[in-house]
Parts: structure tokens; C-alpha cells; sequence
């Protein structure tokens, strides 16, 4: 069955929708032919993918608080989802220093509110709840961490996403059982994507571009980090894969996935800007490692993605020179012809399914 089989008509919620992932999602969603119900906070930065790309239109949008129970829980019941993605979440490390209680709140008490939610409905639900690569105890070993690995995390962000997936598993082990649950549910992990969109702070892509868009020389705080850089449109496909999966297959309940790239896709910020500047004019950046002072951030991190790949046939699609230079082409079109977002965004969707179709993956065939 094809993700527009799964997908088309069917009632599709999704949390987080005015963010840079969550606004990607429901892209793709729409050119599945889905009934797109959104719940989030206004964009959260200006620029925004969600806004660039008019992404509202056609679809239920609403503005609702995943800290408020009551709100949340009466809009997932009145769509009646048939499938439930949950991507709110407050998503940058630095910003989880400065404001922790707000980060375990929306990290874990939201998610927790969505599960609450998730107990009211009376019908089958598939539902995936995205979590992120840092909920691992990272002791920056050179392996990939498995699914089964210990769950941690030295700031609050990443403690916070630990912690979110302890509830997760803890509700489904409580409420919502194997053998009779009609809501089914899996935890999905990811992290460190790039593409078009994204105007986060303190994330390099969008550093580069703001600062490159008005020939300025961008900092780079952490040059040798390494990080399993990825397109958004992976983690995205997997997502779209597993809720299909979980619709079919009742062993995918209470499963968490990881989603990256390969090993050998793991490079450091320094490379990642040396490949944007490939594709772009006027370009300069300075090392400030040395006199850059801030919180503590993780120097190596990987994902082993092997029960994906076994379960659901699913992995990563393009290298990481194809990732750079779709990301830089979609911000390319935004800064020359924003009138044309939309279009491109879509037509990076399919050029994104097509590259897997020739690979053979299940989801896009």
C-alpha cells in the first residue's frame, strides 16, 4: 500500500504544524490528499516555512496550547484522527538552558496531554509521537545508539525529551494495551535536519543563510561537532512509514524507531557550511571555538537506524551532498522568487519520492 493510499482522505492531526518539521509534514500530507487538522502556536520564528509556503490554506489550522489539557483534548476529538502525529515541542538546546521549566513543560506535561487525549478516543489511531535523537544517554561513544539503549540527556532539552519518552512507554504499558488498544502508538527519534525553512536560532543552516543573504561572515561556535545531518524529508518519511505501519501491523504498537542517516553521514559543522558554501555566492565564516562561551553541547552523537530499515524497510535516501544542495537551492528560491515557495517545496517532495522509488523503498513505491 502506497503512503497515498494509507493517507488519502483520511483524517490527519498533527501537533507542532507551524514549525519548520511540523510544516513539512503537513506539505506532504496535502499532496497525499489528507484532511489536515494542525494544533500549534504561531510560527515561531519570522520568516517561516509555514507562512512562506501559505500552508494554512486548505487545512483545519487551529492556535491551541498543548500545556492546555482541555483545549487540546476537545480539538482531538472533534477530528476524529485516523492518524495522530505529535511534533509540538520547544526544540532548541541553548533556549532549554535558559528557560527549563518551559521546555519540561512542553516536552513532557504536553506530551503527556496528548496521550490523555489520545485515551478519549473510541477508534482506531494510529499515532506517532516525535521525540528526538538526544533522548539517549549520549557518553559520545563512536557507535550508533540503538533503540534500547538508556534514555538521559546533560541539558534540559535533551533530559526532557528522555524523560517524554518514559512517559510515552509508561502509557502505553497503563492504558492503551497491546492485544485490545484501538489507538496505537509508536515513539519516533530523530535530530540534526536541515532544508529549506528553517530560521531557528542558533542552528547552523540558518545562521549561514541570514548571515550570507546579507554578505555577512557567519560564527561558528562548534566547528568540529559532528552531527547525523540529515534532510528533513527523511525523519518526515520514516514518520509517514511507521503511522502506515502501526495502521497495519499491531506488533508496531509500543515501539520507539530511531531515523538518520547512515554512519559515514556523520560531519562536522565546519563541513556542513564548506558544502552550503558550494552553493552559494559571497560567502565567510570565522572560527570563535576559542572565545565562545555558552552551555554545554554534545560533541558526537550517532544513530543506529537498523530496526527501521528491518521493520519498515525504511532508510535514509540522499547522500550528503544532495542534502546540502537541496537545502540551499530551497533558500535560494525564497531569497529570489518567494512568490514561488510553495512550488518549490512541493516539487521538492516529489523529487524526494522519486529518489527513493528509484532505491526501491517501500513506503514510496
Amino acid at each position: 500500500m502506497t503512503l497515498h493510499d494509507t493517507f488519502h482522505n483520511k483524517s490527519v492531526l498533527v501537533t507542532g504544524h507551524t514549525g519548520f518539521k511540523g510544516s513539512w509534514l503537513i506539505a506532504w500530507l496535502k499532496t497525499l490528499g489528507a484532511r489536515v487538522t494542525g494544533i500549534a502556536l504561531d510560527p515561531p520564528t519570522t520568516p517561516s516555512h509555514f507562512a512562506a509556503a501559505h500552508l494554512s490554506d486548505g487545512m483545519t489550522d487551529l492556535r491551541i496550547d498543548i500545556r492546555d489539557p482541555h483545549s487540546l483534548r476537545a480539538a482531538i476529538v472533534a477530528a476524529q484522527p485516523d492518524f495522530v502525529f505529535h511534533l509540538a515541542a520547544q526544540a532548541l538546546v541553548r533556549q532549554s538552558y535558559a528557560e527549563p521549566m518551559e521546555t519540561w513543560q512542553i516536552n513532557v506535561l504536553g506530551t503527556l496531554h496528548v496521550l490523555e487525549a489520545l485515551r478519549d478516543l473510541d477508534k482506531p489511531c494510529a499515532a506517532v509521537l516525535i521525540t528526538s535523537d538526544k533522548c539517549y544517554d549520549n557518553v559520545e561513544w563512536i557507535w550508533g545508539y540503538r533503540e534500547s539503549d538508556a534514555l538521559g540527556g546533560p541539558d534540559p532539552y535533551s533530559a526532557s525529551k528522555g524523560a517524554a519518552e518514559l512517559a510515552i512507554r509508561s502509557h502505553i504499558k497503563s492504558y492503551f494495551p497491546k492485544a485490545t488498544s484501538k489507538v496505537r502508538i509508536a515513539a519516533a527519534r530523530a535530530g540534526n535536519v536541515i532544508g529549506g525553512g528553517d530560521w531557528a536560532a542558533d542552528r547552523i543552516v540558518p545562521d549561514c543563510v541570514k548571515a550570507w543573504s546579507v554578505n555577512q561572515g557567519v560564527e561558528l561556535r562548534n566547528p568540529n561537532s559532528t552531527r547525523p545531518w540529515q534532510h528533513v524529508l527523511e525523519p518526515l518519511s520514516g514518520y509517514l512509514a511507521l503511522a502506515a505501519a502501526l495502521a497495519e501491523r499491531p506488533g508496531m504498537h509500543g515501539e520507539p524507531f530511531n531515523f538518520g542517516p547512515p554512519a559515514q553521514q556523520n560531519h562536522s559543522v565546519l563541513e556542513l557550511v564548506q558544502q552550503m558554501a558550494r552553493h552559494w555566492d559571497q560567502v565567510r565564516w570565522s572560527d570563535v571555538s576559542q572565545s565562545a562561551s555558552g552551555p554545554y553541547e554534545s560533541g558526537l552523537l550517532k544513530l543506529n537506524c537498523d530496526k527501521a530499515l528491518h521493520h519498515l524497510r525504511w532508510h535514509a535516501v540522499m547522500g550528503f551532498e544532495d542534502t546540502v544542495r537541496m537545502t540551499a537551492e530551497w533558500y535560494r528560491v525564497y531569497y529570489q522568487q518567494p512568490e514561488q515557495i510553495a512550488a518549490t517545496s512541493r516539487a521538492q517532495i516529489a523529487a524526494y519520492t522519486a529518489m527513493a522509488q528509484q532505491q526501491g523503498l517501500a513506503w514510496s513505491l
